[in-house]
């Protein structure tokens, strides 16, 4: 029985101020967690965008950030693009080879779930190779506009049946 892969989609191309960070080890990724809640908390962009809205972006910063630092290989990079409509977050590592794969069939309590939860908080995902690294991204919105979200690519984690309801 073959793993649901992580939609292979290109980064998509936006515009806005451009962060990025090297992310060396799993310890560096709280450092950067906490600059990229400075930056988004700058009026610029928070009086363009909700809490939840900022509250999810670093969610799904720190899931694709460890994943890349536990699954991926190689040097790590984030990268975040802010504009009015939300967030771009791109991060790369060397293991092109290794694509995302979501758990499925998996009790949700084992932990492994970040892909699916990632996916309910974008607007759009995806990774694509490019020479040496492999890119896994997502588009974030800024919470103020209504997005209608994209077909629900991933499947569901399946959770375990109980009896006697």
């Amino acid at each position: 029985m073959g793993q649901e892969a992580w939609p292979h989609a290109s980064v998509p191309s936006v515009g806005g101020d451009v962060w990025h960070w090297q992310l060396e080890a799993m310890h560096v990724v709280s450092r950067v967690r906490s600059d990229l809640r400075a930056r988004i908390a700058h009026p610029s962009v928070s009086t363009t965008s909700t809490e939840d809205a900022r509250d999810g972006l670093l969610l799904v910063f720190e899931e694709l950030a460890s994943n890349a630092l536990r699954h991926g290989g190689g040097a790590v990079r984030a990268l975040v693009v802010a504009n009015d409509e939300g967030w771009l977050l791109d991060l790369s590592d060397e293991a092109p080879d290794r694509p995302p794969v979501p758990a499925v069939d998996r009790d949700p309590s084992l932990g492994g779930m970040g892909l699916h939860l990632v996916a309910q908080l974008s607007v759009d995902y995806g990774w694509e190779c490019r020479p040496g690294r492999k890119h896994v991204w997502a588009r974030l919105p800024s919470g103020l506009r209504s997005v209608q979200q994209g077909p629900d690519r991933v499947p569901e984690p399946r959770t375990p049946q109980l009896d006697g309801d």
